[in-house]
């Protein structure tokens, strides 16, 4: 890894760090990445420019982001007979999650439509 790189992983670092906290101590139902995120978010917009070397790191990262897959696909393979003895509860559950996600989308846009249309 280069030099110039360390600074901007530290940053992207330290955000995860803080929504770790902040998950920790104030919301524990909110993964800390995800918390994180958003504060990096938060603070980019109030800064209104992105780092070059937090740049570069991401740009790094997102050219490498099949890796991020592996792990779960090794979780598959090691859990192959659990998941084929249970094939069809969970294709049952996907196939229902993915319904009522429609659904539920569905009824959303709906509202959204309806009040939008209302207001013109």
């Amino acid at each position: 890894m280069e030099l110039t790189l360390i600074p901007g992983f530290v940053q992207i670092l330290l955000f995860q760090g803080l929504g770790e906290l902040v998950s920790h101590f104030l919301l524990p139902l909110m993964p800390g990445p995800v918390i994180g995120l958003v504060l990096l978010l938060a603070w980019l917009t109030v800064r209104k420019s992105v780092p070059a070397t937090m740049d570069t790191v991401a740009s790094a990262l997102m050219q490498h982001l099949g890796l991020l897959f592996v792990p779960a696909a090794v979780g598959v393979v090691m859990y192959w007979p659990q998941l084929k003895a249970d094939a069809l509860a969970i294709a049952l559950a996907l196939l229902g999650s993915v319904v009522l996600t429609i659904a539920v989308s569905a009824l959303v846009l709906k509202l959204l439509a309806k009040e939008h249309s209302s207001d013109a």
